[in-house]
């Protein structure tokens, strides 16, 4: 199981130190890459210290956000009738295109996370968002869910989130829900194959980069 490390990212069971993951001098590998996915340099870090989100969209909205990345793309419905609030702040992220050139910082054996503008699961984006979660919130495949710590609340979140693609990730319900993956899973699993069984970092063994996250306003 998983421990976040930063105000932003994902807690679970057992503490991880971060690095920056890469495969030369640039920061670039070709050994070992699914196929789907192209070689990229692992991107600088980019600043956070973004106002608290603007967007306000309404509970139940119909809003869905397309996710290009280096091993394709992926899209995940967002859960704006139980999580309006997680929603808004994800659009408005988005929207300042503030998860354009970042990273996957994490991968294990049931989720791959990503959203963190320092590529180390230290950072965010300057400010947090509080939302319920109901107690019956399971994290199966195909759940995007936002990441914190331990020592926050239940239902806060900055900008890093996670995807599940194991079966059930085995997650107590800690975790504000974003929304679903409806297309693109294979983009997931293709992500999850650069897990390193016993990695002090848990970094992937290749950078993973998202290009675009794109809004569909139903």
């Amino acid at each position: 199981m998983l421990r976040a490390t930063a105000s932003t990212s994902l807690a679970a069971l057992a503490a991880l130190a971060a690095v920056a993951c890469g495969g030369g001098d640039d920061g670039s590998t070709t050994a070992g890459l699914p196929s789907g996915c192209e070689p990229v340099e692992a991107p600088a870090p980019k600043p956070g210290g973004l106002e608290p989100p603007h967007t306000k969209l309404s509970r139940g909205e119909d809003v869905s956000a397309v996710v290009d990345t280096s091993c394709g793309v992926f899209t995940i419905a967002l859960d704006t009738a139980n999580f309006p609030k997680t929603a808004s702040s994800f659009v408005n992220l988005a929207d300042e295109g503030f998860y354009d050139g970042t990273s996957f910082s994490y991968v294990d054996g049931s989720v791959v996370q990503g959203g963190d503008p320092t590529g180390d699961r230290t950072g965010g984006p300057g400010y947090s968002v509080d939302e319920s979660v109901p107690f019956d919130t399971e994290y199966t495949r195909g759940t995007v869910a936002m990441a914190k710590t331990e020592v926050e609340p239940t239902g806060r979140s900055g900008s890093q989130f996670f995807v599940v693609y194991a079966a059930d990730a085995g997650l107590q319900p800690q975790f504000a829900v974003l929304g679903r993956v409806t297309e693109g899973m294979d983009v997931i699993d293709r992500i999850s194959q650069l897990y390193e069984p016993g990695s002090d970092s848990g970094a992937p063994s290749a950078p993973v980069v998202i290009d675009s996250v794109t809004l569909d306003h139903g």
